[in-house]
């Protein structure tokens, strides 16, 4: 039990770190993507406004933007690749200026020109170009900026720190892993002699508690009826129920059990007819609807008292008439359900309902010999076998419901 608490704890913490380490890279990424464009944009548009048609090279546009272009934007000027297509209105290409590379011909750049003017295009991204489309005197201006260099980095730093980041997880991961073992360990050993003591008790309590009932029996016969001797009777009778539920709850909770294949159908089939005279006895029905053939890997014996634990709880506590119970199956998945008619148990009750000895009656459970145990036994049982029990209550109706999985 201390081992799956142990690794839901971390896989949750760790499942959080990735969550935060995903979103804060994509916001990173994103911000860092935005800004990069819009800088290139705006050393686009620098390049555009200085642009003339006489000049010889784009070289020459650079030097004549250099006076007018703030200082921290000049490096970008400078060290940038540029396009220019200089077009007529009617798609008369004036002149064509690929920066003396040989990534793009001279008709590419043409047609992609086109394209864009086409599309009534102004500015934006395609590829790894930035363009800009602006009117000057007389012509129309198509410029790009080749962005390879700006964004190749980007993406280089983005591929390293998701290696360098799924890396650091997974250590962390390991770490994690040896450390809460570490510090769960001391909290494991001290359960475990919590368990042994229980069960040690239970056995050693097991012989005085016989001694005591054998003794009031043969004093019973000599002096007849007594009632200071039925007083020590019935304490001794509830004593050794108490002792016979601890040991239960010791075995579910500690003894590995044997599991085989069984027929779930017929052990809860089984366990409603045991219990319909009792329910009859209390001025109560119950009401089953058990699918048939529903085989599963378990422990019979275990799996009949968590049956018998649940519907006892549900006789004793229902304050209506009608107990009802379901048992389902929906693919692999197995649902056993008791419902019944009851007093509200409160958000902080359904949190420790499972704990050992609470009782949300106290006065009502110790008068029926019901000790807080019943349902710590039914969840052990149901851990036992890899399912989760739950309680709801809603329309005055209490809901135990068992999720066990098919394993065969």
């Amino acid at each position: 039990m201390f081992n799956q608490s142990r690794r839901k704890i971390v896989l949750t913490i760790m499942a959080s770190i990735t969550l935060m380490f995903v979103v804060t890279l994509a916001v990173i990424l994103l911000v860092s993507f935005r800004e990069i464009r819009e800088r290139n944009l705006t050393t686009l548009k620098h390049y555009v406004e200085s642009y003339t048609l006489n000049q010889t090279t784009s070289t020459d546009s650079l030097k004549s933007s250099n006076e007018t272009v703030p200082k921290e934007d000049k490096a970008d000027l400078q060290l940038a690749t540029f396009y220019a297509i200089a077009l007529q209105e009617d798609g008369t290409v004036l002149k064509v200026d690929n920066a003396g590379k040989s990534l793009f011909t001279e008709e590419e750049l043409v047609k992609l020109a086109k394209q864009l003017i086409s599309e009534n295009k102004t500015e934006g991204q395609t590829d790894t170009l930035s363009y800009m489309i602006a009117n000057k005197s007389g012509y129309t201006l198509v410029a790009f900026m080749d962005n390879t260099v700006s964004e190749g980095g980007l993406r280089t730093m983005l591929r390293n720190v998701t290696v360098v980041g799924s890396i650091a997880i997974i250590l962390l991961f390991i770490i994690s892993m040896y450390l809460s073992k570490k510090i769960i360990k001391p909290l494991a050993e001290n359960n475990q002699k919590q368990k042994q003591f229980i069960s040690n008790a239970s056995h050693e309590l097991k012989t005085p508690l016989a001694v005591i009932s054998a003794n009031a029996e043969m004093l019973a016969k000599e002096i007849g009826p007594n009632e200071w001797l039925s007083n020590i009777q019935y304490e001794n009778q509830r004593m050794d129920d108490l002792v016979k539920q601890l040991l239960v709850l010791s075995r579910a909770e500690s003894t590995e059990v044997v599991m085989e294949k069984i027929d779930l159908s017929r052990i809860v089939t089984g366990e409603v007819l045991a219990f319909e005279s009792l329910a009859f006895e209390q001025g109560k029905t119950l009401q089953s609807n058990v699918m048939e053939n529903i085989h599963t890997t378990g422990n019979r014996i275990q799996l009949a008292q968590l049956i018998s634990i649940l519907i006892d709880n549900a006789i004793h506590h229902a304050t209506g008439n009608e107990i009802n119970l379901e048992l389902s199956q929906q693919g692999h998945t197995i649902i056993l359900s008791v419902e019944n008619e009851g007093e509200v148990i409160s958000v902080e009750d359904q949190k420790h309902l499972f704990d050992r000895f609470y009782q949300v009656d106290k006065v009502r459970n110790s008068e029926g010999h019901h000790y807080g145990l019943g349902l710590s036994i039914a969840k052990a049982i149901t851990q036992n076998h890899g399912g989760d029990i739950e309680v709801s209550c809603q329309n005055d109706k209490i809901k135990f419901k068992v999720t066990l999985f098919s394993r065969i």
